[in-house]
């Protein structure tokens, strides 16, 4: 005859906690949130990585209720592993916490397969009601953001009115991001992991959907656009 044993207050507990596993190239920050969420009741630490490689292999096999996860990583992009995790892990909830604005990042984070954006300069307070409202089978993002989509559905927006940066595609943008960093196709081949000619043949179709003329044109412009979404990223820090 098999004996069952009750369960323990610590066992108990674990059962009724959400678990969350922690992705950022940051050893602070990553710090940071892991004692973030141990100090909340109703969340457990999943497990926690510094890079996209390492997260997919190890969402699949720990299965966390949550990912919360940088779009900047060392090797890859975070809205590429967001499309790949919902391919073959499709229950895993997905927050973004960057330092990326919202405004400019959320719906293609959204369009990738998140369920949530926070920006790093906001508090503690704010993401753990966005890590609650996730694991609810809610969207978070901001009010604005909510608004901006709400206009851009109703056709108080239109698309003349949006930037032209939208109308590349996100794999478009991390190219431009990099040659803003006077990265060179090679550099940025060996980044993206991709051939020097698929690198090439973004760099055309950036200039295209820009309307830009040649090479160091783009790289002006990529220069510059770098520059001031840098610029507006840490002014948005407090």
């Amino acid at each position: 005859m098999k004996m069952h044993l009750p369960k323990t207050p610590a066992a108990t507990k674990r059962s009724t906690q959400k678990s969350v596993f922690v992705l950022d190239d940051h050893p602070i920050t990553r710090f940071g949130l892991k004692e973030l969420i141990s100090s909340e009741p109703s969340l457990c630490l999943a497990g926690e990585s510094d890079n996209a490689e390492d997260t997919l292999a190890k969402v699949q096999k720990l299965s966390p209720d949550l990912l919360l996860v940088d779009l900047t990583l060392n090797g890859r992009s975070g809205l590429e592993l967001i499309k790949d995790l919902r391919k073959v892990q499709p229950e895993v909830d997905i927050l973004v916490f960057s330092m990326h604005q919202e405004a400019f990042y959320a719906e293609r984070a959204l369009r990738a397969g998140a369920r949530g954006y926070v920006e790093k300069s906001e508090g503690s307070v704010l993401l753990i009601q966005a890590i609650q409202t996730v694991l609810e089978g809610k969207v978070f993002v901001s009010e604005s953001v909510k608004n901006q989509f709400f206009d851009k559905m109703t056709g108080r927006d239109p698309d003349e009115k949006s930037s032209p940066i939208d109308r590349l595609s996100d794999r478009e943008l991390e190219v431009l991001a990099l040659v803003g960093k006077a990265c060179e196709s090679k550099d940025i081949a060996e980044e993206l992991k991709m051939s020097v000619k698929t690198v090439e043949a973004h760099r055309t179709s950036i200039r295209q959907k820009l309307d830009i003329r040649n090479r160091a044109e783009l790289v002006r412009f990529a220069v510059l656009w770098t520059t001031e979404h840098a610029a507006d990223e840490v002014s948005g820090i407090r």
